[in-house]
């Protein structure tokens, strides 16, 4: 476990970085879920068996956008087009993959206005967690922040490093709304 902490100044920065790792991390969730568009981000946790070991299907093809409604896989071995085929298959994306032998072609279905709505209130739920993330980190950081009491600052300097953490808070929430309403925007693009 890290030592304590003896500044606020450094106590607030390892909060934002922090709510910096909660914010990505919310991105990639969103690039995890299915928009109207295709996207090669939409494989990233796609995995494939190739030659013993469990490899990303970006690290093992070329991977394009060639139309919005679909995704082109050039394996750059061609050996691995089945295990890629197989990896696609078990994934999440519920997408059949079509290939000729040489490249793959995912052709993603348009969105039944019911799919639509799950996936938003998919993009709310994943939101809500990021806040409560967020939100957790700034109690922790206060909790730290009071323990400095008495040790060398001011009432005045540890409430001022409060406010700064609240602001904080109220930035990295926001950031997290905007592009939650960003991503709800793509999905019910039509």
């Amino acid at each position: 476990m890290p030592e304590p902490q003896t500044d606020p100044k450094s106590i607030i920065k390892e909060a934002e970085e922090r709510m910096k790792k909660s914010l990505e991390s919310l991105q990639k969730e969103f690039n995890n879920i299915r928009a109207a568009r295709a996207s090669a981000t939409m494989l990233d946790h796609v995995h494939a068996e190739y030659y013993g070991s469990d490899m990303p299907i970006n690290q093992l093809a070329q991977i394009s956008v060639p139309e919005s409604r679909m995704i082109l896989i050039t394996p750059y071995d061609k050996s691995a087009l089945t295990a890629i085929e197989k990896g696609i298959l078990k994934s999440d994306l519920n997408l059949t993959p079509q290939s000729d032998g040489n490249v793959i072609r995912l052709i993603l279905p348009e969105l039944s206005g019911e799919r639509r709505q799950e996936l938003v209130k998919q993009v709310k739920h994943r939101l809500e967690e990021a806040r409560v993330a967020i939100r957790n980190i700034r109690r922790d950081t206060n909790d730290e922040i009071k323990k400095l009491t008495g040790k060398g600052h001011s009432e005045d300097e540890i409430k001022a490093a409060q406010d700064d953490v609240q602001k904080m808070t109220d930035r990295y929430i926001k950031k997290g709304e905007d592009a939650a309403s960003e991503k709800e925007k793509s999905i019910l693009t039509v």
